[in-house]
């Protein structure tokens, strides 16, 4: 099914090499997209090795600047297409998403979903090295989502995971172009978008690994656009009978 993770990456060079090789591990195989905005650590460079290494399974994209975590994703979303990608998956390159859970993600898009999340809150709570407060935050952001958008708790607990596997029609018909939100907003508009436009969504548990391989990258601006735009979703998502691709 042509498997490719689109991985954005800022400032993870201490991070990325591991990742890439316990990637490159794993069976069946994934093919890597590595996005990178201009990391001045050097990460660019680092995905740029492993591509030379690789240059069947990595590609690299290099950006100018910061641009945001939602750009990065529809700008690795639009190259793996382009490649025919049939299956795209996301996640973060610092180690909080492991890649033994790839093949679990796999089989539930085998098993007929048409969108797969990696979730925290699926059949209990699962993060390791979180503080309370954190976690905290993160369920009732998880609450808020569901509570005003009208995404129905018992088909995604999770809105916010950044580890998730889409089919392709689901990125075709839901239209990158539209999709505007460019924080962790971006995750909620892209779960709700496909569940609007009658997808079938599915969760698989992970268990979230929290590292010190990079910095937190949350900000004031990233909570606050997330705040405000959520409960527009449902006024202005589009809806629809399924599509396929």
């Amino acid at each position: 099914m042509n498997p490719v993770i689109v991985i954005p990456t800022y400032d993870e060079a201490a991070a990325l090499p591991s990742l890439l090789d316990r990637i490159l591990a794993v069976t069946p195989a994934f093919d890597v997209i590595v996005v990178d905005d201009g990391s001045p650590d050097g990460t660019g460079e680092i995905a740029d090795l492993y591509a030379r290494r690789n240059p069947a399974r990595i590609r690299v994209i290099h950006r100018q600047g910061k641009q945001g975590l939602g750009s990065a994703y529809r700008d690795g979303f639009r190259r793996a297409l382009a490649e025919g990608a049939e299956l795209v998956f996301e996640m973060d390159a610092d180690h909080s998403h492991n890649p033994r859970h790839l093949p679990a993600l796999l089989a539930a898009v085998s098993n007929g979903a048409d969108l797969v999340l990696g979730s925290r809150y699926v059949a209990g709570v699962r993060v390791e090295n979180w503080p309370f407060r954190r976690l905290l935050l993160s369920r009732m952001a998880n609450f808020y989502v569901n509570w005003s958008t009208g995404l129905p708790i018992g088909v995604v607990s999770d809105a916010t995971s950044g580890f998730r596997c889409y089919r392709r029609g689901v990125l075709e018909a839901i239209d990158l172009s539209s999709v505007s939100g460019n924080g962790y907003f971006f995750q909620i508009e892209m779960a709700y978008r496909a569940w609007r436009l009658g997808f079938r969504v599915h969760e698989v548990p992970i268990t979230f690994e929290e590292h010190d391989l990079t910095s937190s990258k949350i900000s004031f601006a990233i909570v606050w656009e997330a705040m405000w735009r959520t409960p527009i979703l449902r006024f202005l998502a589009p809806r629809g009978e399924r599509r396929r691709a």
